[in-house]
């Protein structure tokens, strides 16, 4: 492919992520981009060169040998308890896509990538609780946004290469007012006018990856990705008289609500791909995840109510309520170890039958539950199964490569206990656990 029509694919979609940059949202890490990584258990941040690159190890891209274009579906079914009942997480389903588009530069090597990750539930899905209800804090919803980062890769050396690029969230912030008068007595006498103002602010994250790699024995790579968070904020404005027969009274009730969602904590992947024996990679990525930033989700609360009451009325007010602080979570950082490994298996000179497998721990970061909050969580067991198939060369219909993967996966929770110090506590001792069963499949065209 030529440096001009590799830079005019990549600009397009750069383009593209440009004009809808204001619907972002938290990267799919639970559950893997496309069915390669899945089926590996994550354990690709050394060998990956298609689209999920982006997400794993953009440095990865400069392999690509032509242009590619990618498609797939990603299930992912939780069956989540809590107390021995449903826990009521939704299940995450979606679309998954890519593009990668190499080419040359005065003689260095160069990728754009582009992924994306689509949910079947809208470009944006959140839930507002209180601060003590149960919940599945890395679970529910947080994957149910829609995932979308760009990323270039060079090679400036033989043996190395690096990338970079960024991945994107929307923050929202939104006014609401209300203002005239309101008649008790007759509400559809009331003279009522409101006005809503709202707005998507884009965030940004870098991606950043670096791999270095030697002929016969394999590749290492180091990546890192920033955190990121959406910052949602509400103010409410109602201004006017409320009357009671004779008697109308002034008023002016204001509310600042301020709260965070979608939390993806700061992670940093050394990433190792022995590749000694001709078809089989074996591959161990070590992550070092930062959930010590997380912040609490509940809302942040101010609300300010100030009413002329006429002398002798009979109206008496409550007293203003103080200000919401939310607790502090006092999440843990955590290592999470991946293991994966794929053989691949040639039928004749055109056609591989790829078999993967993988595994991953992740220790829960969630401290224990003693006080005011309640998040649930387990550590986390993932064990994965896949294969695929690619076809290559096959006649002037075909030219380059058509490729078919296929994974299944399923994550254990073992059972954790939850017991409060206060024995009065609204929701009591509890328990967590259950599994999550992901299924997917994608299939990749390369010129």
């Amino acid at each position: 492919m030529t440096a001009h029509s590799a830079l005019g694919v990549a600009l397009g979609f750069f383009a593209a992520s440009a004009v809808s940059a204001e619907a972002r949202a938290a990267l799919p890490e639970s559950y893997g981009l496309g069915s390669r990584a899945a089926s590996m258990a994550g354990a690709v941040g050394a060998d990956a060169k298609d689209f999920s690159a982006v997400a794993y190890n953009p440095a990865g891209l400069v392999e690509a040998r032509g242009l590619s274009i990618s498609v797939g579906y990603t299930a992912n079914f939780h069956a989540l308890r809590s107390s021995g009942g449903d826990a009521d997480v939704d299940d995450v389903r979606g679309m998954v896509a890519g593009v990668v588009a190499p080419g040359k530069v005065m003689g260095v090597p160069f990728a754009f990538g582009v992924a994306v990750h689509l949910p079947d539930s809208g470009l944006s899905f959140l839930k507002a609780r209180k601060q003590d209800a149960p919940r599945f804090e890395l679970y529910d919803t947080r994957q149910q946004l829609l995932f979308l980062a760009a990323t270039l890769a060079l090679r400036p050396l033989p043996w190395l290469e690096v990338g970079g690029g960024m991945g994107y969230l929307s923050a929202t912030r939104g006014r609401f007012s209300i203002r005239g008068s309101a008649n008790l007595a007759s509400p559809f006498d009331s003279a009522l006018e409101h006005e809503v103002d709202a707005d998507l602010t884009s965030v940004r994250y870098p991606i950043l990856g670096v791999r270095a790699w030697r002929k016969r024995w394999g590749a290492v790579g180091v990546a890192y990705r920033g955190s990121s968070q959406l910052e949602l904020e509400l103010d409410a404005r109602l201004a006017g008289t409320v009357a009671l027969g004779a008697l109308a009274i002034p008023l002016v009730y204001e509310l600042e609500a301020r709260t965070f969602s979608a939390f993806t904590p700061a992670q940093l992947t050394s990433s190792f791909s022995f590749q000694r024996i001709a078809n089989l990679n074996v591959n161990l990525d070590l992550s070092w995840v930062q959930w010590s930033a997380y912040e609490s989700p509940a809302a942040r609360i101010n609300a300010k109510l100030a009413v002329e009451v006429p002398p002798g009325a009979p109206v008496s007010l409550p007293a203003s309520a103080l200000p919401a602080t939310p607790t502090a979570p006092h999440f843990r950082d955590r290592i999470v170890p991946r293991v994966g490994v794929e053989w691949r298996l040639p039928i004749g000179a055109r056609i591989e039958v790829p078999l993967r497998c993988g595994y991953a721990y992740e220790a829960s970061p969630v401290p224990d539950q003693r006080g005011a909050t309640t998040f649930l969580d387990a550590d986390r067991h993932s064990f994965a199964l896949g294969a695929g198939l690619a076809l290559s060369e096959l006649g002037a219909v075909l030219p380059g490569t058509l490729r078919f993967d296929v994974h299944a996966a399923l994550g254990v929770l073992p059972t954790r206990r939850i017991l409060k110090q206060n024995p009065a506590d609204f929701v009591g001792d509890a328990s967590a656990g259950g599994h999550i069963v992901g299924l997917g499949a994608n299939a990749e065209l390369a010129f």
